[in-house]
């Protein structure tokens, strides 16, 4: 049974709009509160929210059946003081248990209504909520701080950042001895089910190939470096020689002796296992093929042949030359800034996209649903072409979209207009807006495991972001002078 929330409150528990907050404390808690009680004090905004929320947790279920659980706004809540503060799921339990003013907004009151808010069962309720819902909801965000800041719209800036998936640094002996381990892990479990044999030393082979690949963790530059790699490599395929035949045996016979849909857990069961073991095959097949090219044939593999992991097998390798930082493991985002902070629009570029491809689709689709009120717009040099030059002056009034290069650099800064050296001007603060998403909204690693679980994690960090503007600029109207909203920018 879900609600959308509770409208008859508690005893000991203040109205949402009632809630005091302490605006003389600087900590991200206070203005995503504030802009979390003014969601809930407009009705039509909260409801558009709730509604979108209501999509992804319910279904097509019934809302008045079952067992209750989280109102639709305690998910809203805790979904956004999760990236918003840059909490775990254990943090975030124990702000929910013991936080006062968050457990008000929450609207429980561990006096009168005693709520558990377990990790897991957090993480399970804000994890059914999809990227797609949460981007709308940020657009909702957005409109709301462009209807108390008009002027915000008309001027934006953006850029790109990477996002890094939560892998360890890839290599073919890394990336096998984890295909092994999960396969060696999987294979005796599906046989088991199935009645098979053949798998009693699979603790044995795992315990050969994290030896073999440690040995080959410690070879170092030298003399006869190669020969000594290639004998390390010798030893972890011969192991995967033997495994990955084996298993796809197991995967013939499994296909002809799943059980029937008299027992449908172990069906259930047995066809997940199947489709797991499915992919960690292949996955491992591909890495041993790469090190047999890479290092016994001596081939420069190229990069779109190989698996930077096996866990999060859609990992890019970016180049991005960026001191201390040259190479990252992740994708790249994009996020677009209006004039007051507000991320009015993020993306998260394809594979093997470069930026001066999405640029014009993004600013076409952002000008578009902001009803072309966007007057200034500025993008560094590498989302620059002709084409892109062409277009975005046809998109913008005044576009910023320097060209690469010294020269073409001075000959454009010569003939540039006030608005142009303006923009080139402020357009650096869009790496404050990254580096808070870094540092303050978790973006620098993503925690969450998937495609699905990245695009969330993303969704979710800039919907913190967001709310934390909308409560600093709704702070600095009530409370010119209090310290919650002291860093909020200038919007000239």
């Amino acid at each position: 049974m879900r609600i959308p929330h509770h409208k008859q409150l508690y005893l000991g528990c203040p109205a949402i709009s009632q809630v005091t907050l302490n605006t003389n404390c600087r900590d991200r808690m206070i203005p995503i509160l504030r802009g979390l009680q003014h969601l809930y004090s407009q009705p039509k905004l909260r409801q558009q929210a709730l509604d979108l929320i209501e999509q992804d947790v319910l279904g097509d279920a019934d809302a008045n059946r079952g067992r209750p659980g989280m109102t639709l706004w305690q998910i809203l809540v805790l979904a956004s003081v999760r990236q918003g503060c840059d909490c775990t799921y254990d943090h975030l339990q124990d702000l929910a248990e013991n936080h006062n003013n968050l457990r008000h907004i929450l609207q429980v009151f561990q006096d009168w209504k005693d709520e558990p808010f377990d990790w897991r069962r957090i993480r399970d309720n804000v994890c059914l909520v999809q990227p797609e819902t949460i981007e709308k909801i940020n657009h909702l965000i957005v409109a709301e701080g462009h209807r108390l800041a008009p002027a915000a719209v008309e001027t934006i800036r953006g850029d790109t950042f990477v996002a890094e998936t939560n892998v360890h640094y890839p290599t073919e002996s890394s990336l096998i001895l984890d295909g092994l381990q999960k396969i060696l892990t999987l294979a005796p479990e599906l046989a088991s089910l199935l009645g098979l044999l053949g798998w009693r030393q699979a603790k044995s082979l795992y315990k050969k190939a994290k030896r073999a690949a440690r040995e080959i963790g410690r070879v170092k530059k030298g003399r006869n470096y190669e020969a000594r790699l290639q004998a390390g490599y010798d030893k972890l395929l011969q192991i995967t020689e033997m495994v990955l035949p084996r298993t796809q045996d197991l995967l013939d016979r499994a296909l002809q002796n799943l059980p029937t849909d008299a027992d449908v857990f172990a069906a259930a069961e047995a066809a997940n296992l199947l489709n797991d073991l499915v992919y960690w095959h292949a996955a491992t097949t591909q890495v041993c093929g790469t090190a047999r090219r890479r290092v016994m044939e001596g081939e420069k593999v190229p990069n779109t042949d190989k698996l930077f992991s096996l866990f999060e097998p859609d990992t890019e390798l970016l180049i991005r030359g960026k001191a201390g930082q040259p190479i990252q493991y992740g994708h790249k985002v994009l996020v677009i800034e209006d004039a007051l902070g507000f991320l009015c629009h993020y993306k998260i570029v394809p594979l093997a996209t470069d930026d001066r491809d999405v640029l014009i689709p993004e600013v076409t689709s952002l000008q578009q649903r902001l009803g072309g009120q966007i007057q200034r717009a500025s993008f560094d040099r590498g989302f620059h072409s002709p084409e892109n030059q062409t277009q975005l002056a046809e998109l913008i009034a005044h576009p910023c979209l320097p060209k690469p290069g010294v020269k073409q650099a001075a000959a454009q800064a010569s003939q540039a207009s006030v608005e142009f050296r303006q923009a080139r001007q402020k357009h650096p603060g869009i790496e404050s807006a990254i580096g808070a998403l870094q540092s303050g909204n978790g973006l620098d690693r993503c925690r969450d495991h998937s495609q699905i679980g990245y695009a969330r994690y993303v969704g979710l960090g800039v919907l913190g972001r967001n709310l934390l503007t909308l409560g600093k600029l709704l702070l600095s109207r009530e409370h010119p002078d209090c310290i919650a909203a002291a860093s909020l920018r200038d919007a000239a």
